[in-house]
């Protein structure tokens, strides 16, 4: 298990960066680019590109190149398709992994589903994470937004959250949920572990499929067709689809780790070189 440092380079301008190289990666895959093609593509010298890569990922980019390609995926769903049979703890108790955090999710209820946030108060922020801008909303009974972002402002995180929270109170308030933010991607010990506590609203359908998210191991990897049986509706695997689609919660609703049964990596709701490089960046723990 490799130590990760929390390094200076969690900003839009060097998230955009190392997103040009994955998708420049995952479209030449194939020929195994090599470090000078790579950082030539981004403007960026040799040495600083394997510098910044490295302090971004932990890991040089010829080793993180292993963790991008649609074989990565492959090779990894029979061994971890099955993972949601776990515990949440299985596998989650190294220091430096985002679940270390217990994370509970608490649904709203019909009523309050109907009311539309009525009554809430939302605080909410916008935030430098490991792969990009983030709004990050939360309650007193917990997070209920984390959206990445790729051009923001303050009136963009209050316009998204009044989509789904349209008769709450929405209340711009950074140190409130810088907190959050530093537990949730500066996190580099299992030291001091917190519980996290996640409110969603959603359709009964939408948050078992939530739930069932939730129960796959950091760095594992399942497939819609795993979680459709794994709530039992074996048929449902593009309702499941949808519903991942739909989640309200990026990253700490780990939406990503759901691929096709063909290893390749579907869609993503917050862009597929995201999903690639929060991928890699779990893979990495485990080399």
């Amino acid at each position: 298990m490799m130590s990760r440092n929390i390094v200076s380079v969690y900003d839009s301008e060097n998230y955009s960066r190392i997103a040009q190289a994955i998708a420049f990666i995952r479209q030449h895959h194939l020929s195994q680019p090599n470090l000078a093609t790579v950082a030539q593509h981004i403007g960026l010298s040799e040495y600083h590109f394997q510098r910044l890569f490295t302090q971004w990922a932990g890991i040089s980019p010829k080793r993180f190149l292993q963790y991008l390609t649609i074989e990565y995926a492959k090779s990894k769903i029979d061994e971890t398709k099955s993972l949601l049979d776990l515990t949440l703890d299985v596998g989650l108790s190294s220091p430096g992994r985002l679940h270390d955090l217990f994370v509970n999710l608490e649904a709203m209820s019909p009523g309050e589903f109907k009311a539309g946030g009525t009554g809430l108060q939302i605080c909410y922020g916008i935030h430098d994470t490991p792969f990009g801008k983030a709004v990050i909303a939360t309650t007193d009974r917990g997070i209920c937004n984390l959206d990445f972002l790729d051009i923001t402002n303050v009136q963009t995180g209050a316009q998204i959250l009044r989509q789904t929270w349209s008769n709450a109170e929405i209340i711009y308030e950074p140190q409130t949920t810088q907190p959050l933010h530093d537990l949730i991607f500066n996190s580099v010990t299992g030291k001091g572990k917190k519980s996290l506590t996640l409110l969603v609203k959603g359709t009964n359908f939408q948050i078992q499929v939530w739930r069932a998210l939730l129960q796959v191991p950091f760095g594992g990897i399942t497939t819609y067709q795993t979680i459709a049986q794994k709530i039992a509706r074996p048929t449902a695997s593009r309702a499941v689809g949808n519903a991942i689609a739909n989640n309200p919660i990026g990253y700490l609703i780990p939406c990503h780790r759901v691929i096709r049964e063909s290893g390749e990596l579907g869609g993503y709701r917050w862009g597929l070189e995201r999903k690639t490089a929060i991928l890699g960046w779990e893979a990495s723990f485990n080399c």
